[in-house]
């Protein structure tokens, strides 16, 4: 495990969990249909202190899977596998301020070399599968057992696939993206604390785009992501880093009503924390949209507190 166990923190945690639970049931949260992982940062390079409840739950991970792309790009571009340009530029930071999936996919097409669209025959669908399964490997290749159960190799899409994409995911769906929380807040972890494969130029540029500034014009659009996400529960005077996903209804059930965040928060005086929250039901997906600025406030309560 890449945290550690500290009982203040665990006890704190798990009121978390048992208030979560008496707090939305009526709005339809479950034993069984969230989990979440709560990290205390302890410097740059030590182990967090950490709490998983469901952590290795497995579920359709909606726009989380960005902020490894993110990482992933910007190894390339260390590494000299995909030179850097204006484009590139423009859909990384999109895909997080804006959760753009346009920008996503040309960010996953940079890396991987393939495209989407019409169907391919059998000896042209395997090479393009190998191609794309680069996004799978290179985290793999990492050796985190917290990964070893996701997939991020789908594209992003508004409704269902067509063309070599359906082809990808599966007749019944099979091979659609799946993240765990226990990943998602370890990409986060290595991202500012640990040893992503980044140079210290990438990772500050990494944590610049995921910076949440809640001043700005681009706060007042509706795909901003923070204030219906556990961000709208923040107090002001802390600063956030988040990336959230959202599917409503999109035509296929194995991909609709999930609702996640990927947050960290630093408030002054206290060591920064990250949390990652994934649901899955319409109640809270979609009618209560203030129930997770609701819980932001309950993490921050009784975790910065």
């Amino acid at each position: 495990m890449f945290f550690k166990s500290n009982a203040d923190w665990s006890g704190r945690c798990e009121s978390i969990s048992s208030r979560l639970l008496t707090q939305f049931g009526e709005q339809g949260l479950t034993s069984d249909n969230f989990g979440f992982v709560a990290l205390r940062e302890n410097g740059l390079g030590e182990m967090p202190d950490g709490f998983a409840y469901r952590g290795d739950w497995r579920c359709y991970p909606c726009s989380l899977v960005k902020v490894f792309h993110l990482v992933h790009a910007l190894n390339a571009i260390d590494t000299g596998r995909v030179a850097d340009h204006e484009e590139l530029s423009r859909a990384m930071r999109d895909m997080i301020l804006w959760s753009s999936n346009t920008g996503t996919n040309y960010v996953i097409d940079a890396i991987t070399g393939t495209s989407g669209n019409t169907l391919l025959d059998d000896s042209e669908f395997q090479g393009w599968r190998e191609k794309r399964e680069a996004l799978n490997r290179f985290f793999q290749d990492l050796g985190w057992p917290e990964f070893e159960t996701c997939n991020i190799t789908q594209k992003l899409m508004d409704d269902i696939r067509y063309g070599r994409e359906a082809q990808y995911a599966g007749r019944s769906g099979e091979y659609l993206n799946a993240l765990t929380p226990l990943a998602a807040a370890r990409l986060f972890h290595e991202i500012f604390s640990g040893a992503v494969p980044l140079s210290d130029a990438s990772r500050a540029r990494a944590q610049k785009i995921l910076l949440r500034d809640r001043e700005s014009m681009e706060a007042r659009q509706p795909h901003f992501q923070v204030n219906d996400f556990l961000g709208g529960g923040v107090p002001a005077e802390a600063d956030i880093w988040s990336k959230a996903g959202k599917n409503s209804w999109t035509g296929d059930p194995r991909a609709s009503y999930y609702k996640h965040d990927l947050i960290r928060i630093a408030a002054p005086g206290k060591p920064a924390i990250i949390v990652c929250l994934m649901t899955q039901g319409k109640g809270i997906c979609e009618d209560h949209p203030k129930v997770f600025p609701e819980m932001g406030k309950i993490f921050y309560e009784i975790l910065l507190n």
